[in-house]
């Protein structure tokens, strides 16, 4: 096990996910249905899904296309996020 990439992992993660819509959406409906615990392993479940969905992807995609072209695409991504969310675009 590479602790290294793993606590990078988590700690993005983490940081990511803090705060976040889905954190609130959890934290709504923990407190409509008075049932915290089905909310907190369903949402750990899917999160754990998406994860492992977008690993796979990965996985696929680089077999594919050379790393330093994923990250330039994903740069180019950002920064055109970046550039609509500081015009209210999005």
């Amino acid at each position: 096990m590479d602790w290294k990439l793993f606590f990078t992992a988590f700690g993005t993660l983490f940081l990511a996910e803090l705060g976040d819509k889905t954190q609130l959406a959890c934290v709504l409906m923990a407190a409509r249905s008075e049932k915290p615990w089905a909310v907190f392993f369903g949402a750990s479940l899917a999160l754990v899904l998406v994860s492992l969905l977008g690993v796979m992807f990965a996985q696929l995609i680089c077999q594919y296309v050379p790393q330093n072209l994923i990250k330039k695409v994903a740069a180019l991504g950002f920064v055109i996020m970046g550039t609509l969310i500081w015009f209210d675009k999005l």
